[in-house]
C-alpha cells in the first residue's frame, strides 16, 4: 500500500479508537447531572450513591479519552503537513478555543467532581458536575466546528499559491456557523447522550438480572431510559436535517450515501442493498422515489446523482459509504423501537418483568458506539477525494518526507499500544461494575428493614 492509504488507515484507526470515549464522557456527564440534581431535590441517598458510582466510570473514560486524543494532533504534523499548513489558521483557532473555553472548564471542575464529595457542600459539588458536563459539551463544539469547516468551508480566503497556499479566516462567526456545523453538532451531541444512556442501561440491567443493587438499579434504569427515549427520537430529526444539508452542500456525498447514480433523476431510498460500482447499480430493498420525497416532498423530484460528477471527484468506495450509512440508520431505528417499547412497559408497570428485554439492554450497549463510528466513517469517506471539500484533495495533503514503511511501523505500534489500553479499560470497567456502587447493600436492605418494622408494628 502507498503512503496515502496507510496514512488514512492510521488516522482512521486512531480517531475511531479515541472516539469510543468522548461520547461516553458527554453522555455520562448528562446522566450524572440528572442523578445529582435529583439528589439535591429529594435528599434521597440512593441518588447520591448512584452519582458517585457513575462518577468513577466517568473518570475512567475521561482519562483514556484525553490520552488517546493527543496522538491525533501529532499526526497532523507527521503525516499531514501540507494539510496542516493549509488549514492551520482555521483549525488552530478552533483547537485553541477548545483548550481555552472547553478543556479548561472541564479540567478545572474535574478535581472537585472526583475528590470533593466530602470536602465541599452538595450544591458546590453539583455545580462542579455541571461544569464538567458543559466542558465536555464545549469540547465537542469546537472539534465539530473544525471538522464541519472541512466539509462546508465558509468565512475564509486563500493566501498564496501552489504548495504555499493556505486558508485564512475572514469572518470568524461565518467559520463557526458554517453550513453544516449546527446540524452535525446536534447529531454528535445526541449520539453521545445515547452512548452514555445505553451504558447505564446495560450495567443496571445486568444488576437487575443478577438481583444485585436492585433499588438503585431500578431508579438509574428509569433515568437512563428517559434520556434514551428523548435522544433516540431527537436523533431521527437531527439526522434528517443533516441529510438535507448534505444534499444542498455536498451532493456527491449524498449520492454515495444513497447509491444514487442518475445525474438528474428521481432517487430511490434503499432500506438495504449492495452497490456495484462497475455497473453503477444498486441491488436491494427500496422505496421508489423515497429519497426524492424525503428531500422535496415529491416522489418524482430530481436528485443530483454521481453521474453528474467526474469520476475523480466522486468517493472511491461508494459501496462502503453506502453500507456504513445504512448500518447507522438501521441501528438508530432499532434504538428508537427498543427505547419506546421499554417506555411502554414502564408506563404499564411491567418494565422489569421481561428478562429478555433486560438481556437485550445488556448487550445493546455496543449499538450506539457502532452507530457513532459508522456515521463518522460514512461522513469522512463520503467527503473523499477531498480533505477540504472542493479546495484540497487528500492526495495533496500528505507530508512529503514520510515514507510508507514509516507509517506502517507506527500503525503497528499504535495497534499494539491501543490494544493494551483497550484491554486495560475493559478490565478496570469490569472491576468497577463487579464492585458496584458503594453502600448499595445497605440501600438494598432498606425496603426489607421497613417491611420488618411494619410487621413488628402489627404484632
Amino acid at each position: 500500500m502507498d503512503v496515502e492509504i496507510l496514512s488514512r488507515i492510521q488516522f482512521a484507526f486512531t480517531v475511531a479508537f479515541h472516539y469510543i470515549y468522548p461520547p461516553l464522557s458527554i453522555g455520562l456527564g448528562l446522566l450524572m447531572v440528572i442523578m445529582e440534581g435529583t439528589y439535591l431535590r429529594t435528599k434521597d441517598p440512593i441518588y447520591h450513591t448512584m452519582a458517585r458510582f457513575w462518577t468513577k466510570i466517568f473518570a475512567l473514560t475521561f482519562g483514556i479519552g484525553v490520552a488517546t486524543g493527543i496522538v491525533m494532533e501529532f499526526e497532523f504534523g507527521t503525516n499531514w503537513a501540507t494539510y496542516s499548513r493549509y488549514v492551520g489558521d482555521i483549525f488552530g483557532s478552533a483547537l485553541a478555543a477548545e483548550g481555552i473555553f472547553a478543556f479548561a472548564l472541564e479540567s478545572g471542575f474535574l478535581g472537585i467532581l472526583l475528590f470533593g464529595w466530602n470536602r465541599v457542600s452538595p450544591l458546590v459539588h453539583f455545580i462542579s458536575t455541571v461544569g464538567v458536563f458543559l466542558g465536555s459539551m464545549f469540547s465537542a463544539v469546537w472539534i465539530v466546528i473544525a471538522n464541519s469547516w472541512q466539509q462546508t468551508p465558509a468565512g475564509y480566503h486563500i493566501v498564496g499559491e501552489g504548495v504555499e497556499a493556505r486558508a485564512e479566516i475572514t469572518d470568524f462567526w461565518a467559520m463557526v456557523f458554517n453550513p453544516s456545523s449546527v446540524d452535525r453538532l446536534t447529531h454528535v451531541w445526541i449520539g453521545a447522550f445515547l452512548a452514555g444512556a445505553f451504558l447505564v442501561l446495560s450495567v443496571h440491567a445486568y444488576y437487575l438480572l443478577r438481583d444485585r443493587h436492585v433499588e438503585i438499579s431500578r431508579r438509574a434504569f428509569k433515568i437512563a431510559l428517559g434520556v434514551a427515549i428523548v435522544a433516540s427520537l431527537s436523533q431521527l430529526l437531527t439526522g434528517h436535517s443533516s441529510a438535507e444539508g448534505v444534499a444542498e452542500n455536498q451532493p456527491a456525498k449524498l449520492a454515495a450515501l444513497e447509491g444514487h447514480y442518475e445525474a438528474d433523476g428521481a432517487a430511490d431510498m434503499y432500506i438495504l442493498g449492495w452497490v456495484d460500482q462497475e455497473k453503477e447499480e444498486v441491488t436491494g430493498i427500496k422505496v421508489p422515489g423515497g429519497l426524492s420525497f424525503l428531500l422535496h416532498q415529491d416522489f418524482e423530484a430530481p436528485v443530483t446523482g454521481l453521474d453528474a460528477f467526474a469520476p475523480e471527484d466522486r468517493p472511491s468506495q461508494v459501496n462502503a459509504v453506502f453500507q456504513f450509512y445504512h448500518l447507522m440508520v438501521a441501528i438508530g431505528m432499532f434504538l428508537i423501537v427498543l427505547s419506546l417499547y421499554a417506555g411502554f412497559l414502564w408506563w404499564r408497570g411491567r418494565l422489569f418483568q421481561q428478562r429478555w428485554l433486560l438481556w437485550t439492554f445488556v448487550f445493546a450497549v455496543i449499538l450506539p458506539q457502532l452507530a457513532n463510528q459508522f456515521g463518522w466513517f460514512a461522513a469522512e469517506m463520503g467527503r473523499q477525494p477531498w480533505v477540504v471539500y472542493g479546495l484540497l484533495r487528500t492526495s495533496d495533503a500528505l507530508s512529503k518526507a514520510v515514507t510508507a514503511n514509516q507509517v506502517l511501523f507506527s500503525l503497528i505500534m499504535f495497534t499494539i499500544i491501543y490494544s493494551i489500553l483497550f484491554a486495560l479499560f475493559i478490565y478496570l470497567l469490569t472491576k468497577k461494575i463487579k464492585h458496584g456502587p458503594d453502600d448499595a447493600e445497605l440501600i438494598d436492605k432498606r425496603p426489607r428493614q421497613k417491611e420488618m418494622i411494619d410487621i413488628l408494628k402489627t404484632q
